[in-house]
């Protein structure tokens, strides 16, 4: 009697099929997340309370990334921008190395939200060539000599700013503070650091637009246009 060696069924061409169809659907969904990312769209997180009540601890936003450099930044503005030097100790995430390289993998796609305890995000309150100062009689900031009422967003039972300053905003930066002015190192507490206070519009990652987590959060970051409606351009503009 013939003896037949025993062997294992080859691939069928449909499997072989559906296999290389995922593969291509999977690396392209990768490729077009690292492309939003990279040109539109970006996902942080909030370690810290600075911008309370507006964006709370854990929350995660979505930045804009066509400003400055297609659509233009206007004070009341939500910007992310990256550490000028001195601003942050750094966020850590207590990972093991390999969780470590697995989040840096999925944030660089897209997947993950860049934990923004890399970065800084604050309101836009003076622009290019903007005048600012704290604080009035009334405890009010000015902007070009207008004082602002900044109810919309300041967190409730915090003053303007304890910290007196008069600063005039070099071109291409940004004066920039947190909504919860009692727990914010801001610009006002790194006028002694590099740029002295002002944030570099190079520097600059987007704007907020959206709070998209957790879903009970969910809101559009809208600009508090009214807050600034009657400051006047700065002088010589």
């Amino acid at each position: 009697m013939s003896q037949h060696t025993p062997h294992r069924d080859a691939p069928r061409p449909g499997r072989l099929s559906l296999l290389k169809e995922t593969a291509i659907i999977v690396v392209s969904a990768l490729v077009l997340s690292w492309l939003i990312k990279t040109f539109l769209v970006q996902a942080f997180f909030i370690p810290s309370s600075s911008m309370e009540d507006t964006l709370q601890i854990n929350d995660r936003i979505l930045v804009s990334k066509m400003t400055p450099d297609i659509f233009d930044i206007n004070r009341g503005d939500i910007v992310v921008f990256t550490d000028p030097g001195g601003w942050l100790s750094g966020h850590e995430v207590d990972d093991t190395p390999g969780q470590n390289a697995v989040r840096s993998a999925l944030t660089f796609i897209g997947i993950l939200p860049q934990d923004a305890g890399q970065h800084v995000v604050k309101r836009v309150i003076g622009m290019p060539g903007d005048r600012v100062t704290c604080c009035t009689a009334d405890g009010q900031l000015t902007v070009n000599g207008q004082a602002i009422d900044e109810t919309p967003y300041l967190k409730e039972g915090v003053a303007p700013s304890a910290v007196e300053f008069d600063v005039i905003v070099p071109e291409e930066s940004l004066w920039v503070l947190g909504d919860n002015r009692s727990d914010s190192g801001d610009s006002r507490f790194n006028m002694g650091g590099p740029g002295g206070g002002f944030v570099p519009y190079d520097d600059v990652v987007g704007t907020a637009f959206v709070t998209m987590w957790p879903l009970d959060r969910l809101a559009w970051q809208t600009n508090p246009g009214e807050v600034f409606s009657d400051v006047p351009a700065p002088a010589g503009s």
